[in-house]
C-alpha cells in the first residue's frame, strides 16, 4: 500500500526551489553577491595593504557570510583611520573610499579647514535580522554589504558626533552630517540618518543592497529625504521601463515559518513538528562586530531622544 505523503512536505518541497535553498534547507546565498564581490577584485577597485586584508569565506549560518571578505582597519592608504575594524565586503570598501574622497574630506576641507582623520563606525558584517527585529528578513549587515557611522573625527582631534550634533540647528557640525548624509545617497544604494526611523538616531546605515533599477538608474533609498539644495540635477530617463521590485530568495533556514509555506500548508500542519534536516528556527543571535545591534539607546543621563523626522536642515531666513 502506498504511504501518504505529508502536506507540509509537499509544501516545503515546492517552495524551496523559490526560496533559493539546497536540498532539504540548506540555504543558498543570491549569486548576485558573489558576482559583485568577484568583479571588483578584477576591476581592481580595492588594493589590498597592511590596513585591508583578504581574509577566509564566510559561509553561515544560514546564508550569511560573504565569499571573499576583507579586514579594514583604515581607509585612503592609511591615513584615515576607523575607530573598529570592519568584516566587509570588496564593494562595501571601494564604495567607502569613494565617498571618503568625492564626498566628506571636500566638506571637511570646505567648512573646518581639514581633513577628517578617522570614520568612527558601529560596524559591519553581523548575521542578524534587519534592526534585530524578530521575524524581519536578513539585514545587509549579513553579507558584509553595510556599515553603521556614528561620526567622525577631524584632524585636530575635534569628534563630530551624529547623536549628538545631527540636530544642533545652524552649526558647522549639522550641516556637514546633512551634507554627507545626502552624499551618501549618490554612492550607496540604502542610507538611513536619523529621522529615517527610531533605530538610526544616532547613526547613519549605508549599504549597497541591490533594489532593482530604474529608468534613471540604480534604485536608491535615501531617508530622511535631503534639501533639495543639497540633490544632485535627476538623472535623464533611459528608454527601458522601470525594472519591477526586487524580492530576493527567503532564507528558509533562518527566518523561522517561511510566507511561502505558510500560503501553502494547513496552520494546523505548521504547529506540527518540522521535517527532518529541516531547521526552521528562529534567526541566530546577531555575531560580528555589532553585538548587540543598534538601537543602543542611552542609560541614565544622556541626549534626550527626538525621534520626529528630519528632512534636513531647517530653512531660515535670517
Amino acid at each position: 500500500m502506498a504511504r501518504r505523503v505529508s502536506p507540509v512536505l509537499v509544501a516545503v518541497a515546492a517552495v524551496l526551489p523559490a526560496a533559493g535553498c539546497g536540498f532539504l534547507g540548506r540555504p543558498e546565498r543570491p549569486v548576485w553577491r558573489a558576482q559583485a564581490e568577484n568583479a571588483c577584485f578584477a576591476e581592481n577597485r580595492v588594493r589590498l595593504s597592511p590596513y585591508i586584508l583578504e581574509r577566509g569565506p564566510i559561509d553561515g549560518p544560514g546564508i550569511c557570510g560573504m565569499t571573499r571578505p576583507l579586514k579594514v582597519s583604515a581607509l585612503d592608504d592609511g591615513t584615515v583611520g576607523l575607530d573598529k575594524t570592519l568584516t566587509v565586503d570588496c564593494p562595501m570598501t571601494a564604495a567607502l573610499q569613494s565617498w571618503l574622497d568625492t564626498v566628506v574630506q571636500p566638506d571637511a576641507e570646505a567648512r573646518f579647514g581639514q581633513k577628517v582623520a578617522a570614520v568612527n563606525v558601529f560596524g559591519a558584517y553581523s548575521c542578524r535580522s534587519i534592526d534585530n527585529q524578530p521575524g524581519a528578513g536578513l539585514s545587509e549587515h549579513a553579507f558584509g554589504n553595510a556599515v553603521d557611522v556614528s561620526g567622525f573625527t577631524l584632524a585636530d582631534g575635534r569628534r563630530i558626533d551624529i547623536a549628538r550634533d545631527w540636530k544642533t540647528e545652524g552649526t558647522q557640525e549639522s550641516a556637514f552630517l546633512h551634507e554627507v548624509h545626502a552624499g551618501a545617497c549618490q554612492t550607496f544604494t540604502t542610507v538611513l540618518g536619523p529621522g529615517a526611523d527610531v533605530f538610526h538616531y544616532n547613526h547613519i546605515h549605508i549599504d549597497l543592497a541591490n533594489h532593482g533599477r530604474t529608468n534613471t538608474g540604480p534604485r536608491v533609498i535615501c531617508k530622511p529625504t535631503p534639501a533639495p539644495s543639497l540633490l544632485p540635477p535627476p538623472a535623464a530617463p533611459d528608454s527601458l521601463p522601470p525594472a519591477p521590485d526586487l524580492d530576493e530568495p527567503l532564507d528558509i533556514a533562518q527566518i523561522g515559518r517561511s510566507r511561502a509555506v505558510t500560503a501553502l500548508a494547513p496552520q494546523s500542519a505548521l504547529l506540527s513538528t518540522p521535517a527532518d534536516g529541516l531547521n526552521v528556527a528562529l534567526p541566530p543571535a546577531a555575531i560580528g562586530e555589532m553585538n548587540p545591534a543598534p538601537p543602543i539607546l542611552p542609560e541614565g543621563d544622556g541626549p534626550v531622544i527626538d525621534p520626529t523626522p528630519t528632512s534636513s536642515i531647517p530653512y531660515r531666513d535670517d
